[in-house]
């Protein structure tokens, strides 16, 4: 499920925050976030991970086209995926893919310093933001931040 404009507009807002490391999105979709995130920092590192074939496809034909050399699409599972160069993930899952996502950044090693979730609350962590958009819902978008900026 896309994030809404929105969503993306909030999310964007919070990676502000984020330092100068790589970002991750976890299922980018057509890349309606992986593709600004890629403009906006043009200096950092940008990962996108999806499994469905058409909507990565789509994304990376428009890299291409953008000629975005600082993206990154994987058509994988981001749960096998190697998340060591990471600073900051965003994403927008269901409360188990929250769960998921918590235990491997438990588990591994990593330099993620920061998640920014649409929707979902990342189990057993206390948001440092939260924007509320302005939807029927009043839908949250969190930032967090796992570890102290060096």
């Amino acid at each position: 499920m896309p994030s809404s404009k929105s969503a993306r507009q909030a999310i964007m807002r919070l990676t502000e925050e984020t330092g100068t490391g790589a970002i991750v999105d976890l299922g980018c979709g057509w890349g309606n976030l992986v593709i600004p995130l890629a403009l906006k920092y043009p200096h950092r590192q940008i990962v996108g991970y999806e499994l469905s074939i058409m909507p990565w496809l789509t994304a990376v034909i428009v890299k291409k086209i953008l000629r975005l050399k600082n993206l990154k699409l994987y058509r994988q599972d981001f749960l096998k995926s190697d998340w060591s160069a990471a600073e900051v993930i965003v994403c927008y899952l269901y409360p188990g893919g929250m769960d998921s996502i918590k235990n491997k950044i438990e588990s591994e090693e990593s330099d993620i310093r920061f998640v920014v979730s649409n929707n979902f609350a990342l189990p057993s962590h206390q948001p440092d933001k939260t924007i509320r958009l302005n939807d029927f819902y009043n839908s949250p978008v969190y930032l967090y931040q796992l570890k102290s900026t060096r």
